[in-house]
């Protein structure tokens, strides 16, 4: 049946409590209309299996070009600039046959024992950077931390250059933000120019890195053209910290809020890999993912969603679900986690999660092993989240280290 209620107005509260508010449109079913603090009408799922079949449903579209149009249809902008537009054209935002072969360029880079191989570089960046604030007595855990060591990492992997990593950061950050039009638009301008540059740059003078091998396979006809090149950089460099930043630095909050789960994991380190697992389903690194629309009517939890309906799945909501998990509400590092949505599902599962699984893992081990008396240094009430309906991160993260 179709539901006959007018949208449920979402206020920016959506961003600072997502769980509770998640909770409370779970109460109302797993799927329900709502008007975003933007204006945006659009179905969200809340409900674990409705957000697992959505994610994997062939009729639930990601089309770029079709959201555009919807979007002029609702009566908004239809996603910016040129340069908006041309970052956006990846592989996240494509459906099948052009996603299938633009992944299948990436999977190889991206597997778990590809990615294994880069554990001794992320322990040694990891020792440098906890050496660097090892006399601190208090400090931002954020830029301490939990930005510098993903950057680094994806930054070698694809070839940036070590003194860009700090202005691409401020532009990703700028993009994923409710900024204004204005704003998006000069960080969206800058990033794709700085790309631009770093391609030709590779073109000319190729690396041992991930992105000259993009371009490498693109020249030799392997179906990449020039400017899908320019969005799965964008995509590669962005996806590729922005999840593990708030993935380490939201473990992190959520450890020193319970003492006894601190402890468990300092007295059992060999927890740590499951603990990554119950963080992600815990508070994950992602709210919303990325906009789909119905490209026919879609049955979801008992209620029917026109065709050309915009449909945001909260992998936050889905993940507290307690129709899969017990007591979803409480952090338990030595739960089996298995089965959350924290990296989506279906063939636009996060590609990057073998990555962001071993980040985390040596970056919590490293710091919880260097500074036994780590502590939260502000109330949790005070902490805000950033402004952002897709990153689930935050702004600060201040804690003690003595």
């Amino acid at each position: 049946m179709q539901a006959a209620e007018e949208p449920k107005q979402l206020t920016e509260d959506f961003l600072q409590e997502p769980h509770r508010i998640s909770a409370l449109l779970r109460e109302e079913g797993p799927a329900r209309k709502v008007r975003m603090p933007r204006g945006l009408n659009a179905w969200i799922v809340t409900g674990h299996a409705e957000a697992r079949a959505v994610l994997s449903d062939p009729r639930v579209g990601k089309d770029t070009a079709q959201v555009r149009r919807l979007f002029e249809r609702h009566g908004f902008e239809s996603g910016g600039d040129d340069a908006v537009r041309a970052l956006n054209g990846h592989m996240l935002n494509l459906d099948p046959p052009d996603h299938t072969r633009l992944r299948k360029l990436v999977n190889q880079a991206f597997t778990s024992r590809t990615v294994s191989r880069l554990r001794p570089r992320i322990e040694q960046i990891t020792a440098e950077l906890l050496d660097g604030i090892g006399d601190a007595e208090r400090v931002d855990l954020l830029p301490a931390f939990a930005v510098p060591l993903p950057i680094q990492v994806i930054c070698e992997l694809l070839g940036v250059h070590a003194g860009d990593r700090s202005s691409f950061a401020r532009w990703s950050n700028t993009m994923l933000a409710w900024s204004t039009p204005e704003e998006l638009q000069a960080a969206a301008a800058k990033m794709h120019a700085y790309l631009v540059d770093l391609i030709a740059e590779k073109r000319a003078k190729p690396a041992e890195d991930l992105l000259s091998g993009l371009i490498h396979a693109s020249d030799e006809g392997d179906s990449l053209s020039g400017e899908e090149l320019l969005a799965m950089a964008f995509l590669l460099l962005v996806a590729g910290f922005e999840t593990t930043v708030n993935l380490i630095s939201n473990s992190v909050f959520a450890l020193l809020r319970r003492p006894d789960q601190l402890a468990a994991l300092r007295a059992d380190p060999s927890l740590m890999p499951g603990a990554v697992e119950e963080f992600l389903r815990y508070d994950g690194a992602i709210h919303l993912a990325t906009l789909r629309f119905t490209t026919e009517p879609v049955t979801v939890g008992g209620v029917e969603i026109p065709a050309d309906e915009f449909v945001l799945v909260s992998l936050l909501g889905a993940n507290r679900d307690a129709e899969r998990f017990e007591d979803p509400d409480r952090l338990d590092v030595t739960r089996s986690a298995t089965g959350h949505l924290a990296f989506g599902h279906g063939i636009h599962y996060c590609v990057g999660a073998p990555l962001a699984r071993l980040e985390a893992e040596i970056a919590l081990r490293g710091l919880l092993e260097r500074f036994p008396r780590l502590g939260l240094d502000a109330e949790p009430e005070t902490l805000r989240w950033r402004e952002s309906a897709l990153v689930h991160g935050l702004e600060t993260l201040p804690v003690r280290l003595r």
